[in-house]
Formats: C-alpha cells, sequence, structure tokens
C-alpha cells in the first residue's frame, strides 16, 4: 500500500533532510534549529519573543491536544518561525482552548512539521549544535530540495545579530494585569508599592504581571530607551527583560544605558534571559553562544548561597561566562546538567539577575522569590539578605 507523499521538508544545512506531513502555513522560511524539552506550554514556547530567528523541535510527543487560548499568548503573536513534532497534532480536549493549534498556526503564518523522529533530530542538535535549516510546507509536496539547503546555508546565524529591535514594543506603555488565579482568572493591581521601569527586549508578558502582583506599577520601555528615559519616570527599580538574539549585538545600545542609570542611581536592578546577559555586560563580563542551549521547562538550577535546587524553565542559546565576572560581582546560581552559569549580583548594591525564567510555572514556582526580592530591595534601598 503506496505511503502518502509528504508535505514539508525539514532541510539542515549539512544537507540532511528530514521529511513529514506539513500542518499550519505554507511556504518557506529559514532559521536556526533548536529543541525544547518541555511537556507543556507549547502555545507560551511559539509566542515567546526569545524564539525569533528559531524554530523549535519538540521533544515531547503530545503537542497540540490543549488547544490553543488568547489568555496563553506571551504576545500578540507567534514568534518562532515554526515548529517540529513527532505526531501530527491531534483534535483539543481543553475546555479553555479557542481554537485548534493547526489552524491558529495557519492564520499567523507559522509552518508545522509532523511524523518526524524528533529523538534522531534531538541527538544531532545536541551532538553537532544548534543548525541552520530551512523548512517548507507543500500541500502538493513538491520541494526544490537543492535550493531549500541553499538557503539553510544562506542563513546568517544568531551570532552578532540584534534581534531585539525586532521585537520590543514601539513605544511605551503601562502594565497592572497579574498573574492568573483560579477562579478569577487574570485581575488588576489597583494598589502598587513601587513604580519599575521595564525593558523591554522580548518581553513576556507573565514575566510583566509577575511585577504586577509582586506590587509594581510597570511601565515599560523600548529596547533603545536612554537612561534619561529611565530616569525620567523616577522609578523605584529598573527591570530588564528577556530577549532574542546575540546580548553583544544588542548590548551595543542597552550596555551603555544600563552602566549610565547605575551611575546616577542606586536603584535596584533586575534581569531575566537576555537582561540578565546584558547586566552582566553592563558589569564588566562576556558572553558566549552555547552549542545548542538550554530550552525546557525541566532544568535543575541550584542556589549556591543557599544550597537550594530549583527546577526551572529556560531558553537561552547564549551564556554569561562566569570566568568573566569582575570582582565585585558573585556568581548565585548554576545550571546542574551543564555548570553554567545562571544568576549572579553585585555584592554591594542591589543589582542581581538570573539567566532563566522565574515567571514561567512549568508546574513547580520555585522561582517566583526573585520578583518578590527585587520588590524587598526596592521596599528597603538595598540588597536583602540572602
Amino acid at each position: 500500500m503506496p505511503q502518502d507523499r509528504p508535505t514539508a521538508c525539514l532541510a539542515l544545512a549539512d544537507g540532511t533532510l528530514f521529511y513529514g506531513k506539513g500542518f499550519g502555513a505554507t511556504g518557506q522560511t529559514v532559521a536556526e534549529l533548536c529543541f525544547n524539552t518541555a511537556m507543556t506550554g507549547y502555545q507560551e514556547i511559539m509566542t515567546d519573543p526569545s524564539y525569533a530567528g528559531q524554530i523549535v523541535t519538540f521533544t515531547f510527543p503530545h503537542i497540540g491536544n490543549t488547544g490553543v487560548t488568547p489568555e496563553d499568548d506571551e504576545t500578540a503573536e507567534p514568534v518562532a518561525a515554526g515548529m517540529v513534532v513527532k505526531w501530527d497534532p491531534t483534535e483539543p480536549s481543553n475546555w479553555r482552548s479557542a481554537d485548534t493549534l493547526t489552524a491558529w498556526l495557519e492564520k499567523r503564518g507559522r509552518i508545522g512539521i509532523g511524523g518526524l523522529d524528533t529523538r534522531r533530530l534531538t541527538r544531532a542538535i545536541r551532538r553537532q549544535g544548534a543548525p541552520h535549516v530551512a523548512l517548507a510546507h507543500d500541500p502538493d509536496g513538491n520541494f526544490d530540495i537543492e535550493a531549500l539547503i541553499a538557503a539553510a546555508r544562506g542563513f546568517a546565524g544568531l551570532v552578532g545579530v540584534d534581534l531585539a529591535r525586532d521585537v520590543t514594543c514601539a513605544q511605551s506603555y503601562r502594565w497592572d494585569e497579574m498573574r492568573w488565579a483560579w477562579p478569577e482568572g487574570y485581575t488588576r493591581q489597583e494598589n502598587p508599592k513601587f513604580k519599575v521601569v521595564a525593558i523591554d527586549y522580548g518581553a513576556k508578558r507573565n514575566i510583566l504581571r509577575c511585577l504586577a502582583s509582586a506590587g509594581c506599577d510597570v511601565t515599560v520601555l523600548p529596547a533603545t530607551a536612554t537612561a534619561e528615559e529611565v530616569l525620567s519616570h523616577n522609578p523605584d527599580g529598573l527591570f530588564l527583560s528577556n530577549g532574542p538574539g546575540d546580548p553583544a549585538a544588542t548590548g551595543v545600545y542597552a550596555v551603555p544605558m544600563i552602566q549610565q542609570v547605575m551611575a546616577q542611581s542606586q536603584m535596584p536592578v533586575f534581569g531575566i534571559c537576555l537582561g540578565h546577559q546584558i547586566l552582566a555586560r553592563a558589569l564588566g563580563a562576556q558572553t558566549i553562544k552555547m552549542n545548542h542551549g538550554h530550552h525546557g521547562a525541566n532544568h535543575p538550577v541550584k542556589d549556591l548561597e543557599t544550597g537550594k535546587v530549583e527546577i526551572t524553565s529556560m531558553n537561552h542559546g547564549f551564556t554569561v561566562d562566569s570566568q568573566t565576572l569582575p570582582a565585585n560581582v558573585k556568581e548565585t546560581h548554576v545550571s546542574l546538567f551543564d555548570g553554567s552559569n545562571c544568576g549572579i549580583r553585585v555584592t554591594d548594591r542591589p543589582v542581581f539577575s538570573v539567566q532563566y525564567h522565574p515567571e514561567a510555572s512549568p508546574g513547580p514556582q520555585d522561582s517566583y522569590y526573585l520578583f518578590e526580592r527585587f520588590a524587598e530591595a526596592m521596599e528597603t534601598g538595598k540588597a536583602p539578605a540572602l
């Protein structure tokens, strides 16, 4: 019995080809390929601005089974370039679902491919590093293989690329929505205690919700905001968000802003993900590209100051080189997978950051204390005892 003709093709820059069944939008895209080990949250992953320039391979096979809902979007539109799954998305079974994953992707111009051996693909990424790929979806199954491989080889990659400008907000705005809770859903922060300026390098909505839940009146500024613009709001604290791309490239304009704010103010500073990396660069450290990065919702991180282990959500392809941290910057957290840096703090002022995502709650909420620590630092005007 003849098999169905493949309707999607994933071409790696080294010439390796994967065929499968396409879903979502038709057409072609090029990106860096990564894998994510999370068992939940595919919608949050696809709408996380940190995934700009990347196609995500999901190692968990059940993708699409909970559908999609606007409440779970981390930004207005999907940012990841495409998705790779083992099984074709199924019909959703979820009372919150407002649409199917396939229809949602099609409406938003994102390509998916199913039916692949994602274990084989993941092993290849781990061994060889995150490859450059081209992904095509054609319902008729017609593919120009040489052109796809050439497109993959022509992709410039993420090193030296500033993607924060592409995903940041166009203008400043206020945020007061707090974390989701049963049965109210999302509620508003009506009695904020602290005024925070959040720099949007590709901020996830749930980060802003966590800040609001911690008692913050949040003003979000674009990635290119200057120190003068930050200080003009007279904030109690400065927050540096997550985001995509190379921190060295974004740091060209972000690092001077942070350094000037710190030179003119003793306000607390808190960074997450790309914000962590840019803060480290502003303090004098360096960042490096990782082989395949960390992407998942089950990453163990050790707090070196308490000995506690947190199960965290991660998404990053660059990391802070802990060997380059200056004397007044202490490493506070490390990955138990590979020992890479996951957190820093300045020893003589309330400035700290983490590589992972404390706002994400893939089950545990081990890391929400960091938002409370930021609030406490604003309350006391100095770093709280750790």
